[in-house]
């Protein structure tokens, strides 16, 4: 059996002498291999032409954590306690969802990835939770695959149907959505209404989740289980 090729959206890492690298974190390779994908890393580039040619060896793409995104995006100034921006990732990562959702391409949006989907179709997300007010802890101390808090999963979502109706997470964010962008519903929060997860019912598999599955996945066989479904409709789609 052939299985599908997963593009991970990578990051772009500056070292101590300013040399710039290209970068996916292991977890994310580990956990779509483990799960039955073949991971591929998809750099940045700003080339609408070549974007569209990565998305024609992927069958299904995972926009994975980093850093924050431009505040300009959706319409409003930078915070004082926003992180730094990459306005090249943003823009490769906005064009590659867009188009992946036209071609029907199965979606995982993790962390970062949750609020880059949110943007592109039209949501805002939080620049820093700490401005609003009764949120409980969502940057752990603890390791990163210790789930620390739970979430509540919305019945008849696509997410439920795999982690059931509760679930304990990893959180390693200070931003979220905030505006839910139009084709998109909740279906995952914490106890102080932070949103964990939206999905667009649209489409085979199309989800975003706050979280980090594959920081977990080897160890919480849920996380795993996640990825499988994942993986699964990747390979519907290649078939």
């Amino acid at each position: 059996m052939i299985k599908p090729v997963i593009g991970i959206s990578a990051n772009i890492l500056t070292l101590d002498n300013g040399a710039e690298r290209a970068a996916v974190s292991t977890e994310y390779i580990k956990a779509v291999s483990q799960a039955g994908g073949v991971p591929v890393m998809l750099p940045v580039i700003t080339d609408q032409e070549s974007i569209q040619q990565q998305l024609k060896i992927i069958d299904g793409l995972i926009l994975s954590g980093g850093y924050d995104v431009d505040p300009l995006l959706f319409g409003e100034q930078p915070a004082e306690k926003l992180g730094y921006v990459c306005p090249e990732r943003d823009f490769h990562e906005i064009e590659l969802v867009r188009a992946a959702a036209l071609a029907q391409i199965p979606i995982l949006g993790i962390c970062r990835g949750i609020q880059l989907i949110n943007i592109a179709f039209g949501g805002t997300i939080y620049q820093d939770l700490s401005d609003v007010p009764g949120v409980i802890k969502h940057m752990q101390n603890a390791k990163n695959n210790i789930p620390t808090h739970t979430i509540e999963i919305a019945e008849n979502s696509q997410l439920a149907s795999i982690l059931g109706p509760k679930a304990i997470v990893n959180s390693f964010h200070h931003q979220a959505v905030k505006n839910v962008a139009p084709g998109f519903r909740v279906t995952a929060w914490t106890a102080d209404g932070v949103i964990e997860a939206i999905e667009n019912s649209e489409s085979e598999f199309f989800i975003g989740v706050q979280w980090h599955p594959e920081m977990m996945a080897a160890t919480q066989p849920a996380m795993h289980n996640l990825l499988v479904s994942f993986i699964h409709a990747a390979l519907s789609k290649n078939a």
